[in-house]
């Protein structure tokens, strides 16, 4: 076959199907109110596509490895999309069609349930192969080589008519690309095997292939129907479908469905456990999603000196040292058993040598003015924990070791919030989840000892808003409210609040 039609070839059926090479469609459980800053982690860290969101879940499509997937840190779990469908319609009839309703979740599309299905199985046996086995071994590889070579120099030795020269040279060029068409070949099968074992394992071993259905129901369809009974329905229409055999203690498979008033969605989880457990923290503090969308917000640039003075037990401080390795931490707490809880955190997750704790009250820091140029902190909700003066002598003391042009992150109780906005009064409030594709920066700002403007680019939107900003009194005199995201935290609400500092002078118009 000429070079010309080798390059006109086409590709070979099982190439379409790699979930690397084809990607597929994923989406991952998230903390109400951390969507847009899932989507925009998808879009950067997976260079995913077709990304969108839903309350509390975020759609995209990647052809990101596993290794890759893992490394999401604003998510709860991940998903590969079964169905994604309009709400079901609940009805005064009988519930004998509604059944038929969301039976039809699993026979509308039996083949769509296969292909996702073999997807996941590829995943999973790339996930457990061990990495010698991954991919064939180069040392290995040259070590075949060499041994080819070597018996061709044997079979060259042998007594052999002079004019058989030139055939015998050919032959072994023959051989050794015959080698390597061998070793692609090996390679090409590694591949496809991976394709075609879930499928294989899902249609020729069906009767073996365990599940079980993992189910939320809320709005109008949790009155009519129970969890368990929605569970029971797709459970034998799932038997009678493709054969399988329910499980509920430890199922090959696991199938989720999450039914309520404004969609159907049908998934199945790629990992066991979920990608807001870090391996790295021994004991759990502040939601570790939570941590890291806080230091996300912060803006940590190489060399800078980074701050939490409540640390408690370090989780902002580990996720943020995790993801910007080049910048210095330190840890401040008045408690000996929070930390010494963050010491062990900091020992099992490797850094120590990177994160200094003290124990210092947030209102007495051993720092000079103007030392620190950012400080991300967890106020604490507790009731013994008092809304005036407290919340201003804290600010007050972040504000003097806080250098100018610096940044505070806070997450703050719906009450702290509320106080804040009573003490900046008409200060602004942006909420960036109107808008998913700024990035948040204060315009230029001057600082007066110097008289040296120093220049940050500004987003079109933050434009608008930039005369506005540039009227309003600063919180406590040097710190303006940038951005500000109601989250949730389970069954309570919370704000994280970003600001920058200014000087005393205020805010001044670039030229």
């Amino acid at each position: 076959m000429s070079a010309a039609a080798q390059e006109e070839r086409p590709p070979s059926p099982a190439e379409p199907r790699s979930p690397l090479r084809a990607g597929a469609r994923y989406f991952c459980t998230v903390g109400r109110g951390l969507e847009p800053f899932l989507m925009r982690e998808v879009a950067a860290r997976l260079a995913a596509t077709e990304v969108e969101y839903i309350s509390g879940k975020v759609f995209f499509h990647t052809n990101s490895d596993l290794t890759m997937l893992k490394q999401l840190k604003s998510a709860e779990r991940l998903f590969l999309l079964l169905k994604r469908q309009p709400p079901l319609i609940i009805s005064s009839g009988s519930k004998g069609k509604l059944l038929n309703e969301i039976q039809r979740l699993v026979t509308g599309d039996p083949r769509c349930w296969l292909h996702v299905v073999s997807i996941w199985r590829s995943l999973e046996l790339r996930e457990k192969l061990p990495p010698e086995l991954s991919k064939p071994s180069k040392r290995k590889t040259g070590e075949n080589e060499n041994i080819v070579t070597k018996k061709l120099k044997i079979e060259q030795t042998l007594a052999m008519p002079r004019d058989a020269e030139c055939q015998l040279e050919k032959q072994k060029n023959d051989k050794i690309q015959e080698h390597k068409d061998l070793i692609t070949e090996k390679e090409n099968f590694q591949e496809e095997t991976f394709e075609n074992n879930g499928e294989k394992e899902v249609e020729h071993h069906q009767s073996k292939f365990t599940f079980r259905v993992s189910c939320r129901c809320s709005g109008t369809i949790a009155k009519t129907f129970t969890t368990e009974e929605v569970g029971r329905v797709i459970g034998i229409a799932l038997i009678k479908q493709f054969g399988w055999t329910a499980d509920l203690r430890n199922p090959n498979l696991e199938i989720f469905i999450h039914l309520n008033d404004i969609y159907s969605v049908v998934g199945i989880p790629v990992f066991r456990l979920s990608l807001a457990s870090r391996a790295y923290i021994k004991m759990a503090g502040l939601r570790s999603t939570i941590a890291w969308t806080m230091a996300s917000l912060a803006e940590i640039s190489v060399g800078a000196l980074v701050l939490d003075p409540m640390c408690g037990l370090g989780t902002i401080l580990l996720e943020a040292a995790k993801e910007w390795p080049h910048a210095s931490y330190l840890g401040a707490d008045v408690s000996d058993s929070q930390l010494l809880g963050a010491c062990d955190n900091l020992k099992t997750a490797g850094l120590v040598s990177r994160i200094e704790l003290l124990k210092f009250s947030v209102t007495e820091l051993p720092l000079l003015s103007e030392s620190v140029d950012v400080i991300i902190s967890d106020i604490p909700f507790g009731k013994k924990f008092k809304l005036g003066n407290d919340i201003k002598s804290i600010l007050d003391e972040m504000e003097r070791v806080l250098c100018v042009g610096g940044t505070i992150v806070l997450l703050l109780s719906e009450d702290l919030h509320r106080s804040l906005q009573e003490y900046k009064g008409s200060d602004i409030i942006w909420n960036s989840s109107k808008d998913n594709t700024n990035e948040f920066k204060i315009v230029r700002y001057v600082n007066s000892e110097e008289k040296n403007g120093i220049p940050v680019n500004v987003s079109s939107s933050f434009q608008d808003h930039r005369q506005e900003c540039l009227d309003k009194k600063p919180l406590f005199g040097t710190l303006v409210q940038m951005e500000c995201h109601k989250v949730s935290l389970g069954r309570t609400e919370a704000f994280i609040s970003k600001y920058k500092k200014i000087h005393t002078s205020g805010l001044q118009q670039s030229s």
